[in-house]
Formats: structure tokens, C-alpha cells, sequence
């Protein structure tokens, strides 16, 4: 459970609200969004991390802040972080696939830029834009599951706010 950093749940969070924000209809969205939004948060956040840890297994090791990671401490391979990593995307796909086809495929869609964060640290000064991003693609997720599309004036504006906060 340490490879999803479950006791640090400030990334859950922060993939959790873009999702329910731009829920555009609280009151009549059916609350079944709001939970498969928290299980997709919780899953997916973790899938990043382990995605992370699995980048970063060496460097981790270097790091004061990360050497107790349980890949770093070689607590488990990386086969067993990647058996675990399917299990995660498996859920993922599962919560995934109550949505429409359009929220499938931009979810689905955002699996690229989670798989590409670890190596933007290592290729630019910005990797967190890419992180923001990353964190915010639940903006056109939460609204294109309830409006059928994504309104791109709204989403792109709300991306563009919370990218600012995290840098």
C-alpha cells in the first residue's frame, strides 16, 4: 500500500476535485460520478505513483526523501510492481468503462501523460506542468461524463488555473 503513498492522500485530492469541479450540475449529477470519480482518483493516483517508483527505483535510492520507498528498499521487485500496476489499471478500466465512450477514450488518453511525468524530470526544469496537467485532465473527464463532450473554453481556462497553482 506504500507504493500508492495511500497515508499521503493529498494526491488523491488533488486528482479527485478537477473531476467533481467541473461536475457543472451538482445537484442533479447522480452521485454514482462523485464515487467513481473518488475509486478512479484513489486508483489512478496510485497507478502514477507506482508508475513513478517504478521509473525512479535508482534514483529514489539516492534521495533522503524517497530512499524508504518500497521499490528503493527493494522490498518488491519490479515484476511485483508491475503485476500490481495491471491490477490498478484493471480497476481503473472498470470505473472507466461506466462512462461514455467519448469520457472512455479521453481517459484512457490521459495515461500518456501520466507514463511521461517521471521522464519529464529528468528532460526538463517544468516537469511539474506536466504534473498539472496530469492532475487536472479529471477536468474534462467529470464533464464530458455528464455533458456527453467537453466544453474546451471552460476546461481549458480550469486547467490553466490549477497548472498555475501547482507550479
Amino acid at each position: 500500500m506504500y507504493l500508492t503513498r495511500i497515508d499521503k492522500p493529498i494526491g488523491t485530492l488533488l486528482l479527485f476535485y478537477p473531476c467533481t469541479y467541473s461536475l457543472h450540475t451538482p445537484v442533479t449529477t447522480p452521485l454514482v460520478y462523485t464515487v467513481l470519480f473518488g475509486t478512479g482518483a484513489l486508483v489512478m493516483r496510485g497507478a502514477g505513483c507506482t508508475i513513478n517508483d517504478m521509473w525512479d527505483q535508482r534514483l529514489d535510492r539516492a534521495v533522503e526523501r524517497t530512499r524508504e520507498r518500497p521499490l528503493a528498499r527493494d522490498d518488491i521487485t519490479q515484476r511485483q510492481a508491475l503485476i500490481f500496476l495491471a491490477g490498478q489499471l484493471g480497476i481503473g478500466l472498470g470505473v472507466l468503462l461506466q462512462l461514455n465512450w467519448y469520457s472512455i477514450l479521453l481517459g484512457a488518453s490521459s495515461l500518456s501523460v501520466v507514463t511521461i511525468y517521471p521522464l519529464m524530470k529528468r528532460i526538463t526544469h517544468w516537469p511539474q506542468a506536466v504534473l498539472g496537467l496530469a492532475f487536472n485532465w479529471g477536468a474534462m473527464l467529470g464533464w464530458s461524463a455528464v455533458a456527453g463532450a467537453v466544453d474546451w473554453h471552460f476546461t481549458i481556462a480550469s486547467m490553466l488555473i490549477r497548472i498555475k497553482k501547482t507550479m
